[in-house]
């Protein structure tokens, strides 16, 4: 932590805690109020508010309200509502844009845009209460009445929310998006620099974040003086975080930074407030965080992992070739696994650590992948949990005795002891003990929406019907059977970087047969939770398939990296999660089946979308199909290493 100016009384609160400020244009205020906690603020304002100019929608939008074709507006922030009505101005008089708004129902996120409507004499019929987010806007429309039918225009400002309007249109609205103002980096960027470099190098103590766009631009000027890593490293280790809001703490938690101080209310005075009364006890916690954060001693003692392709691109640093590994790459496939498996069942072949291990060491060294993943299966961990669990021959799993009704949840049992999965850590321990000292192991488990899925409808499901209108008719006993998975899961994942993996996957197979609003209420927060129980430090890897719609909302529920299937195209699709999220995939894996030309065609059209940034791990979009050509999987895995662009 760093040690206070001794120029400042040892009574005061702050104790001349250097506090990085990132606010622009309360910048002078809030530096007010640090010092009046005996701290000493560093101003640093990270971004402006610029209006759009010539803005055509704005002035449709004004058309269409003074002609009585508007049923609802939502305003958003104050200042978007001031600079809407000077976009509008120079067409359309104030007090009749003023009077037309007082016609319709309005909507108005938090005390900002309220002030505004009340100075023009505008009636609020619906104030959004704290914490302000998108969800306490939704909610609060929905207790307003229904607005199917409805036409809502919706003031926006910087970037658009994409959520938002979908919740909106989910209800059955007409929206108009009207945006108002984009977000830049300050005219001058020097105080946010200097900033940078004391935040990187440990003489700022704290850092206040009051907006989400601050975290973005603070790691892109970061990354422009390449100082990205040092600044990542202090704000985990040394640094107390404080953010204003919910949105906020999303960001950071979504670009791999902690949230160490959030106030009760989303205001900058409370902000300070919390950040005088806790720094002192978060400076504790933070010194047990950072020993969490060192990576365990799993590697062999000849430490060379840290260093390993693979695991560099999960940092989403640099790498001298793009790493490849490929899921179900030791499978029926290849004739080493269909001799083991020629002796054994399923199952057995899964709790034989010397079976397993020969299955998952063989195929990476055969193959020349940059890392090694256990051979077991995400539904191991239903049988612990209460489940009757078998895999039929041509039926796949079976699961005699599937959760029905809301009473089968309460004999789920809690996983308190991850004893009874003992031969899946021993099978990692003996697969870490046999691999290359430079190859990383990645374990694994099931998403709890997927197991959830298995468990209700007993199997495998082409609609998941059963699962669905469990989850509808009856969401308490749904959140239970979810919260009950998600404990079991972390301690399962946990247990196999104790054991010896250097990353965890979490597969979410199922999840994309969700709609993005179902996802976020029964599975998001479940998620959520789940990423944030894993062991600090360990890189994750959060993957489904046909997960377009919902890809943002698994990068804010967890993930060091983010699986992407063939169905999106991986340029687009990662600048859609932003720079704080490493990506995989995603070759479609029926293409091993074609000529190699064509392999290598659509091989390289992953890796030139990827653009050489850093943060790409190639791999398929979803697992190596039964009669694959092994020929066709190792020229793959050597034209990827190989190839330049």
């Amino acid at each position: 932590m760093t040690k206070p100016d001794a120029a400042v009384a040892k009574s005061s609160p702050l104790e001349g805690l250097r506090v990085v400020a990132l606010e622009s244009r309360m910048a002078g205020p809030l530096a007010e109020m640090i010092a009046r906690h005996g701290g000493v603020a560093v101003e640093a304002p990270a971004l402006r508010e610029v209006p759009l100019g010539e803005n055509p929608a704005a002035l449709e939008f004004a058309r269409r309200l003074l002609a009585g074709a508007v049923d609802a507006v939502v305003f958003l922030t104050g200042v978007g509502a001031r600079y809407l009505a000077q976009e509008i101005e120079a067409e359309v008089p104030l007090d009749a844009f003023r009077a037309a708004l007082a016609k319709v129902r309005i909507v108005a996120r938090g005390p900002k845009p309220q002030a505004v409507l009340r100075e023009w004499g505008v009636p609020v019929a619906v104030p959004v209460p704290e914490p302000n987010t998108w969800h306490e806007v939704l909610a609060a429309i929905d207790a307003s009445g229904p607005i199917a039918g409805l036409r809502v225009a919706v003031q926006e400002y910087g970037q658009p929310n994409p959520e938002f309007i979908q919740g909106l249109e989910a209800r059955g609205a007409a929206v108009t998006r009207v945006p108002v103002y984009r977000w830049a980096l300050p005219d001058d960027t020097a105080p946010l620099r200097a900033a940078i470099r004391e935040l990187a190098d440990g003489r700022a103590g704290a850092v206040l974040f009051t907006s989400a766009q601050q975290v973005v631009h603070l790691l892109q000027v970061a990354a422009e003086l390449g100082v990205e890593p040092d600044l990542r490293k202090s704000l985990n280790e040394r640094v107390i975080i404080g953010s204003i809001g919910p949105t906020t703490s999303e960001t950071l938690r979504a670009r791999g930074l902690p949230v160490d101080i959030v106030p009760e209310h989303p205001k900058m005075g409370h902000l300070v407030a919390s950040l005088a009364a806790g720094w002192r006890a978060v400076g504790k916690a933070s010194a047990r965080r950072i020993e969490m954060l060192q990576p365990k001693p799993l590697p062999p003692p000849n430490g060379r992992l840290d260093g390993a392709p693979f695991l560099k691109a999960c940092r989403r640093e640099p790498v001298e070739a793009t790493p490849i590994w490929l899921m179900r790459q030791a499978g029926r496939y290849m004739p080493e696994y269909r001799e083991v498996r020629s002796k054994v069942g399923f199952l057995d072949l899964c709790k034989t650590p010397e079976l397993a291990c020969e299955v998952t060491v063989t195929a990476a060294e055969r193959l020349g992948v940059d890392a090694a993943i256990l051979f077991a299966d995400i539904l191991l961990i239903l049988e612990p949990l209460g489940f009757d669990l078998e895999f039929s021959k041509g039926e796949g799993p079976v699961i005699h005795n599937p959760v029905r009704e809301a009473a089968d949840v309460d004999r789920v049992r809690p996983l308190d002891d991850p004893s009874p999965l003992g031969y899946v850590y021993e099978a990692v321990r003996q697969i870490r003990g046999a691999l290359s000292p430079t190859l990383p192991l990645i374990g694994f488990a099931g998403a709890p929406f997927t197991l959830a899925c298995y468990a209700i409808e007993g199997g495998s499901s082409r609609h998941y019907e059963t699962a669905k209108a469990f989850m509808h008719r009856d969401p308490g006993a749904w959140d239970v059977l979810l919260s009950r998975l998600v404990d079991a899961t972390a301690l399962y994942l946990n247990a196999q970087a104790d054991a010896g993996a250097q990353v965890l996957q979490v597969f979410d197979s199922w999840v994309g047969t969700l709609a993005p609003d179902d996802y976020r209420r029964f599975v998001q927060p479940h998620m959520r939770r789940l990423f944030d129980s894993l062991t600090p430090g360990i890189p994750t890897i959060h993957f489904g398939t046909d997960t377009g719609s919902l890809l943002e909302l698994q990068r804010d529920a967890g993930g060091s990296v983010i699986g992407l299937d063939w169905r999106v195209d991986l340029g687009p699709t990662w600048d859609r999660l932003g720079p704080g999220v490493a990506v995989q995939g995603n070759l479609d894996p029926a293409l091993l089946f074609a000529p190699f030309p064509a392999i290598e065609s659509q091989a390289r059209r992953v890796l030139d979308q990827a653009a050489g940034r850093p943060g790409h791990v190639f791999n398929l979009g979803h697992g190596i199909l039964p009669g694959t050509p092994v020929d066709h999987v190792l020229r793959l895995i050597d034209f990827v290493h190989e190839y330049r662009g």
